[in-house]
This record gives C-alpha cells, sequence and structure tokens, in this order.
C-alpha cells in the first residue's frame, strides 16, 4: 500500500523536513484504511440537502491594505514558507 519511499517522495513535494520517515509510514497506512472504510458506505438512500444564498446576503469583500508585511511577522515564516505545527 504505501512505503516509506512514497513517504520521503510525498515529504519532499510538500517541503516538509521529516526525520524519521519510518513512523510517518504507519499513520499514512491507517488514513488510508479509514478512507477505505469511508468509500465503502453506501449513500444512494441518503437525501442530499443544500441552502440555497442569494447574493446579496453574502457579505462584501473588501481589500484592507496593511502597513507591514503580515508574513514576515508569523512565527514559523522560513525563506518563502511558512511551517505547519508537527502532525501526532
Amino acid at each position: 500500500m504505501v512505503d516509506e519511499e512514497e513517504i520521503i517522495k510525498v515529504a519532499k513535494l510538500m517541503k516538509i523536513d521529516l526525520e524519521d520517515h519510518g513512523e510517518h509510514v504507519g499513520r499514512v497506512k491507517k488514513m488510508l484504511e479509514y478512507f477505505d472504510i469511508l468509500d465503502q458506505i453506501d449513500l444512494s438512500s441518503e437525501e442530499i440537502t443544500s441552502q440555497e444564498k442569494l447574493l446579496a446576503e453574502l457579505r462584501k469583500d473588501e481589500f484592507i491594505p496593511h502597513d507591514k508585511k503580515l508574513i514576515e511577522s508569523l512565527k514559523n515564516f522560513r525563506e518563502h514558507y511558512v511551517r505547519a505545527p508537527k502532525m501526532n
């Protein structure tokens, strides 16, 4: 299913520094198994509901200029990327 090489490849594509790739293989396998369970659910008998909103009900988009460069004030900003917290 998922092996360590795939984890390393995906981590490089996402520009994530992983020290121990092996520990993440088990986590990814568990996530994929859960998605397999969700894929097996039969939703054909479920009714899909939706809500319609008029354009007038939506908020108005406004550009609000800032004096500072906000991305540079982030704690985990490195070069051109923002580092996300570690997954447990």
